[in-house]
């Protein structure tokens, strides 16, 4: 595991990589965010744009989605992975924003994790990015380089993630480092054929020394 010297290095190289690390989803009010971030679940940012740029000109409120059948919502976002339940999601949580929230996207991160197709992850982005509180959301690249770099145990949980994450970083951090790590997992340290070969943490990186003996 990587102490506090070792942590705070690699948070300011990345950074160095990445400095302007922000949330790609494409959206220009939190209601959109939800709705962008529901729809990115097991599906890249870049698919979910594609659909959200005609999807957010047809429909603006909750009201809108409400207005149609689900079969048409079903339609609009089709090319998107499990679209039928996200169309279901869609359409509920619209639903209880009405009924609860007068139609705006609540502040609290428990009531967001209360919408329908919005778990903690959803909850932690939305509140940071559209509302500007420190958080940190987990998704399968701050989990991986978090794990591969020894921040983290590779037995740890998504939520034991976080919160090792929410204890070895500055608060005032956790945002801009929960896009950093982000970026840092999607473009360098990938699923699939991580640049080890030119990483700048190679020497900190438990999986990148063992992906380098290897080729040896």
């Amino acid at each position: 595991m990587l102490n506090k010297t070792q942590i705070r290095y690699c948070l300011d190289t990345i950074g160095e990589m990445y400095p302007d690390a922000h949330c790609e989803l494409d959206h220009s009010n939190p209601f959109e965010l939800v709705i962008a971030v529901a729809l990115s679940a097991q599906c890249t940012d870049v698919l979910v744009n594609k659909v959200t740029k005609s999807l957010f000109q047809k429909y603006k409120t909750p009201e809108d989605y409400l207005s149609v059948p689900i079969e048409e919502l079903q339609n609009d976002i089709r090319s998107i992975g499990l679209y039928r339940n996200k169309a279901k999601n869609i359409q509920k949580l619209s639903q209880l924003l009405l009924d609860e929230y007068n139609g705006e996207v609540p502040r609290d991160r428990d009531e967001l994790t209360n919408l329908p197709g919005v778990g903690r992850k959803t909850a932690n982005v939305v509140v940071s990015v559209a509302f500007g509180v420190p958080a940190i959301a987990v998704d399968t690249h701050v989990e991986r380089v978090s794990k591969r770099l020894g921040i983290c145990k590779w037995k740890d949980s998504v939520l034991e993630v976080e919160k090792t994450l929410m204890k070895k970083i500055p608060e005032d951090e956790w945002s801009v480092t929960h896009h950093r790590l982000i970026f840092f997992g999607r473009y360098h340290c990938k699923a699939q054929n991580p640049q080890c070969e030119q990483c700048p943490l190679l020497d900190l990186c438990r999986e990148g020394k063992k992906r380098m003996a290897k080729k040896k």
